[in-house]
């Protein structure tokens, strides 16, 4: 019985903690477009990309 004392107020902590971190999550846009990450993987992107500094290095070597 004793152990109800700190579980109750304990679980209320983290069940309003874990409320606050999804909440910020909302407002901070983290869930605004779910199905465009798994869209963009699908799509074949072969564009030539323009060589970095460091594999321009690596090609005169």
């Amino acid at each position: 019985m004793e152990a109800l004392y700190l579980l109750i107020p304990l679980s209320v902590v983290v069940v309003f903690a874990a409320l606050w971190i999804f909440f910020r999550a909302m407002d901070g846009g983290q869930f605004d477009d779910l199905e465009g990450p798994g869209m963009r993987i699908l799509q074949d992107d072969d564009s030539a990309h323009p060589e970095t500094e460091e594999s321009q290095v690596h090609n005169k070597k």
